[in-house]
């Protein structure tokens, strides 16, 4: 590893990054258009009830940190699958990451709904085997068969690389 350059994930031995991503900012519509909407609709509480310029201060600071929130939530997820392991990493100050192994992974599920299909963005819910973790999604991907055929090649490296074992 070259000095300066800081990897997001630090690979075990063999392992190979098979797909990285973030949720779509396609995915992020909805939150925006609810943000949009709920600071339009006290911006305009404000203009009725003030006769200062307070409600339009409000829309625009407000329109600004719906944005920015927007923006920070997808930039701060990063969806990775590797030949060896899923991983779901959230945050930037405060971190939350989810990992396991690949081999694990019993049953791989797609969700989109008549929006989301539209939009070219879904979820992708994934069953591992001795485990209570019922939130490990890769939530808002575009292209969420993409993301399952990611999962199907790195199951089959994994397979490929593994010993057999002697009975």
């Amino acid at each position: 590893m070259t000095a300066g350059i800081v990897r997001p994930l630090d690979l075990h031995s063999g392992e190979q990054i098979i797909f990285e991503g973030h949720p779509s900012w396609r995915a992020t519509l909805a939150f925006y258009l609810q943000g949009v909407l709920a600071v339009l609709v006290v911006g305009v509480i404000l203009l009725l009830v003030t006769s200062t310029g307070v409600g339009a201060g409000v829309i625009a600071v407000g329109i600004a940190l719906v944005v920015l929130v927007g923006f920070v939530r997808r930039v701060a997820t990063i969806y990775t699958i590797t030949n060896q392991r899923l991983r779901i990493k959230r945050g930037i100050f405060a971190k939350k990451v989810q990992q396991t192994r690949i081999d694990r992974v019993q049953n791989v599920n797609t969700d989109q709904s008549v929006v989301e299909r539209l939009l070219r963005v879904g979820k992708v819910d994934f069953d591992t085997a001795g485990t209570d973790d019922s939130d490990f999604t890769f939530d808002g991907v575009s292209n969420p068969t993409r993301v399952v055929e990611a999962v199907d090649r790195a199951q089959h490296a994994a397979s490929q690389t593994q010993p057999t074992q002697q009975l």
